[in-house]
């Protein structure tokens, strides 16, 4: 088994297909996303194929360590920026092609209208992982 990382972005990846912000969506639809993430995870629970998974507020900042004996140094909120992840979740799953399956289906989690978002999601094997492509 191999882990990947899926990342949701509020913004900095391309385009979804059905591209309206969430905060244009009327709260049934809101709920229905929310109930469709739910499932999927509460699916891959069972085949033991989920390990975590959560939604981020887009509010934090950024921190680094500033020397023996000083406070840490921070530096946000950024919502206005560029990248802004929504939330992740992380599988584990037999095969990169696996991976790829499972991201699509979550890419299709309903968006404005109750039409499938059909957003891009970033996939990243842990470090150290090698995926296993088969053929």
């Amino acid at each position: 088994m191999a882990k990947y990382l899926l990342l949701k972005h509020y913004r900095g990846a391309p385009a979804a297909v059905n591209d309206v912000p969430m905060d244009q969506w009327a709260p049934e639809e809101i709920s229905a996303h929310v109930q469709y993430m739910n499932d999927f995870a509460a699916r891959l629970e069972k085949t033991g194929e989920f390990v975590d998974g959560q939604a981020l507020a887009p509010e934090g900042a950024w921190v680094r360590y500033d020397g023996e004996g000083r406070p840490p140094v921070t530096d946000g909120p950024f919502a206005e920026t560029k990248d802004l992840i929504a939330g992740w979740m992380v599988i584990d799953v037999d095969s990169y092609e696996r991976a790829v399956e499972l991201a699509g289906e979550l890419s299709a989690a309903p968006g404005a209208g109750g039409k499938p978002i059909r957003e891009w999601l970033e996939l990243r094997p842990f470090l150290g992982v090698k995926p296993t492509i088969t053929e």
